[in-house]
């Protein structure tokens, strides 16, 4: 049986170690109030202003399509990865690379594959393979919409410019604090509204005309696009660690009781052997 002294250093140990897991459950918990409550309010606005602009952009002719809405020859893909800049957050950063690793090695095995990371651990995963041509980790560090839409804006332009025929955006959807969906979305070229053309003249007017309505909004919407999902894996984040930091802490309270067992039946074994010598020697003297 193991000594005494070495188990009470083991549940000091993992004490401590319940104390930290649990004050970083607090903290996540009081993070996630406020990055859920932001996700919320401007998914509505975000999903209907992408739906608007694709029943516009559906409605187009050819030859007045927006340059965003470009479909080329597929061989140059970019992938935004938003990971996060911290771990402790279970299997929230695995998740995204492994969904990336799975894009490059089948979907684009064909494809001349870069990246775009958003977040330390993405840049940790990437950093050998000298594909990485923009890290965003310190977005985190201030979290606006400003700040994403010079990201987004860089990656318009490099699409612009061909640098890039195809954008994927791969990220983790809140959906509550114990449930994260792996998205990819396309941010570029736009993808046309599912179902063929949608008919929006009964719905709006236009003025002055659709083309130029779709070449004003589509920037504007392209960032609201990133923003919510840069937003959606902030939330995701808080919601994953404090989830994990949840059972690590139920974790370490099972083993805390089981070692403070373990230590108090080595302790009356100890006590038990003691009894025993002491009657042994008694009785020696008797005899």
């Amino acid at each position: 049986m193991a000594n005494l002294k070495e188990i009470r250093n083991r549940i000091s140990s993992v004490s401590s170690t319940m104390q930290i897991t649990s004050a970083m459950k607090m903290v996540s918990a009081a993070k996630l109030k406020k990055a859920q409550d932001a996700i919320t309010a401007m998914r509505p606005y975000a999903d209907k202003l992408t739906e608007l602009l694709q029943s516009l952009s559906a409605t187009l002719d050819a030859d007045s399509g927006s340059k965003f809405s470009e479909q080329r020859e597929v061989k140059k893909v970019l992938i935004v990865a938003v990971t996060s800049n911290r771990g402790l957050a279970g299997a929230f950063n695995s998740n995204i690379i492994k969904q990336v690793n799975n894009l490059t090695s089948q979907t684009y095995a064909n494809q001349d594959v870069s990246y775009v990371v958003i977040g330390k651990k993405g840049n940790d995963a990437y950093k050998k393979s000298d594909k990485i041509i923009a890290n965003h980790s310190a977005i985190f560090d201030d979290l606006t919409f400003e700040n994403v839409a010079n990201i987004a804006q860089d990656l318009m332009d490099r699409f612009v410019a061909g640098e890039f025929d195809k954008i994927e955006v791969v990220y983790n959807k809140f959906k509550n604090a114990a449930t994260q969906i792996v998205m990819t979305e396309q941010f570029l070229p736009i993808l046309p509204i599912e179902g063929g053309e949608a008919d929006t003249n009964s719905d709006y007017v236009f003025e002055p005309s659709k083309a130029e309505i779709v070449e004003q909004l589509i920037p504007k919407s392209l960032k609201t696009q990133l923003y919510k999902g840069i937003r959606d894996s902030f939330a995701s984040e808080h919601g994953a660690r404090m989830t994990a930091m949840h059972k690590a802490t139920d974790n370490a309270k099972e083993l805390r009781d089981q070692l403070k067992l373990t230590y108090n039946k080595a302790r009356q074994a100890a006590i038990t052997n003691e009894i025993l010598e002491i009657v042994g020697g008694a009785e020696a003297l008797n005899n």
